[in-house]
């Protein structure tokens, strides 16, 4: 019984629909996995088996009832401590909201409580999500479960960790420079950032983050996007997709497509044991019989109109809270929040227009190719203690984000894009990063799926969670 925590999202839910399984069995099972694997890696810091037993049982009556409990029925899952879930302790990663207890369902909670799923806990996030490495004074920091001294990336990094450990079949994470696809790149699985609005957003207008799914296989995040995609009232930006093609899942041929070879994204540092890694890849797709160009996307003004408008939106979000608790946010966040304030109307206007060109730019490149093809980070997993990276070969990293611009060049242009694990280095696994169309999410997907269907996807199982 417990070894079907190792199975997939969508296997799990067979056996809870066919009744070979009880959901409270399958929890049961979930919980004995965290228990044997979460104090080495520190990813799920708040988790409440008690009420997720409530949840399990109530499935299981509706289910002998003959009821359908939806797309998700019965599947454990954890969510990222940047998102409010309704009477759970809802921290940020900060000492300010150390002792916060969340009011309401954020809307992303709602679809996948609506879905079927089994809300157990939360996973860790750096203080506000800051940066790509999982710590906080709260928690403490998240430990990759390839190796224990090595970060987990960020700031889905718990979740990232969770999925890879085989503590939880789905968890939602979020990205901006690159929060969703670094971890799971890291900790090898798999994070999709979809196009802005494809799960809707409801607490900013600004494009540039995006919640997104994570699970340990392209088919099972196109299972769990199904069930945070569509419309919403609430949204303030919400775009179309093709759910039920989400759910009657399959890959797409990749023969005759185009795939733009981008191994460096134009000239980025790139460490060199991970470059391998990467290049090797490239056959891959020859071999699915794909036309593969070494073509690279202009992304003149990224940089800047990036950093810019990432300054804005920390002023925006926790200016506030910088007047009010000036002691109790970290340098990072100080400075994110202080760069804010000191741009201009024309800062702020200019890179505006750098944002609209990148994107204009991106979306009459993507008309040669159907997906674009580089890596997800820059370095391999580096050591936990370190806050972050500040020199990549003979490069200097000049701020805390500067080494994930191989995540940001992407973010700035809205296209979306996933992670997928395609080997190791040094014993660390490595992600590819795969780029679609603007809201081609599904088409994308599908074909990811391809190329997965080519990857041993087994030895992305760390040691330290088998039993």
């Amino acid at each position: 019984m417990n070894d079907i925590v190792f199975e997939s999202a969508r296997t799990q839910r067979t056996a809870l629909t066919t009744k070979k399984i009880s959901a409270v069995e399958l929890l049961h099972a979930h919980l004995q996995q965290i228990d044997h694997t979460n104090p080495q890696v520190n990813a799920i810091i708040t988790l409440d088996p008690e009420g997720a037993l409530a949840t399990a049982g109530h499935l299981d009556a509706m289910v002998a009832h003959g009821v359908d409990m939806g797309v998700l029925a019965g599947l454990p899952v954890v969510h990222k401590d940047l998102t409010e879930v309704a009477g759970m302790r809802f921290t940020r990663g900060s000492p300010i909201f150390a002792d916060a207890i969340g009011l309401t369902d954020s809307l992303i909670v709602s679809r996948i409580k609506q879905a079927g799923a089994v809300t157990l806990g939360k996973s860790n996030t750096p203080e506000f999500g800051a940066g790509s490495q999982t710590f906080n004074p709260v928690f403490g920091a998240t430990r990759n479960p390839h190796n224990p001294t090595k970060t987990a990336g960020g700031s889905s990094g718990g979740a990232a960790a969770a999925l890879a450990s085989r503590m939880v079949p789905i968890a939602d994470g979020s990205d901006m420079g690159g929060s969703l696809r670094n971890p799971a790149a890291f900790c090898g699985v798999v994070g999709f950032r979809p196009s802005p609005g494809v799960v809707p957003a409801t607490d900013s207008w600004s494009p540039l983050a995006v919640d997104g799914p994570m699970a340990r296989s392209v088919c099972d995040v196109a299972l769990l996007l199904s069930a945070l995609a569509g419309p919403a009232k609430s949204a303030t930006l919400t775009a179309p997709i093709d759910t039920q093609a989400l759910l009657a899942f399959d890959p797409i041929s990749l023969k005759g497509k185009r795939i733009a070879w981008a191994p460096t994204w134009g000239g980025l540092a790139v460490e060199d044991a991970l470059a391998q890694v990467i290049a090797a890849q490239r056959q891959r797709f020859v071999d699915l019989g794909a036309v593969v160009v070494d073509a690279t996307p202009d992304f003149s003004g990224v940089d800047e109109a990036f950093q810019t408008l990432r300054a804005l939106g920390f002023e925006t979000g926790l200016g506030e809270l910088l007047d009010s608790h000036p002691d109790q946010l970290k340098d990072t966040v100080r400075w994110n929040i202080n760069a804010g304030r000191a741009l201009t109307g024309p800062q702020i206007a200019r890179a505006n227009r750098l944002q609209s060109a990148a994107f204009s730019r991106m979306t009459a490149f993507m008309r040669d190719y159907d997906m674009v093809v580089g890596p997800v980070t820059q370095v391999l997993p580096f050591d936990v203690t370190q806050p972050y990276v500040t020199r990549i070969n003979d490069v200097d990293q000049a701020t805390y984000i500067d080494w994930m611009r191989s995540c940001y060049y992407i973010t700035t242009t809205l296209h979306p894009a996933i992670s997928l694990p395609c080997g190791f280095a040094n014993g660390l696994p490595v992600g590819l990063q795969l780029v679609g169309r603007y809201r081609d999410d599904v088409q994308l997907l599908r074909m990811s799926a391809a190329v997965e269907s080519t990857i041993d996807m087994n030895q992305f199982v760390p040691t330290l969670a088998r039993r």
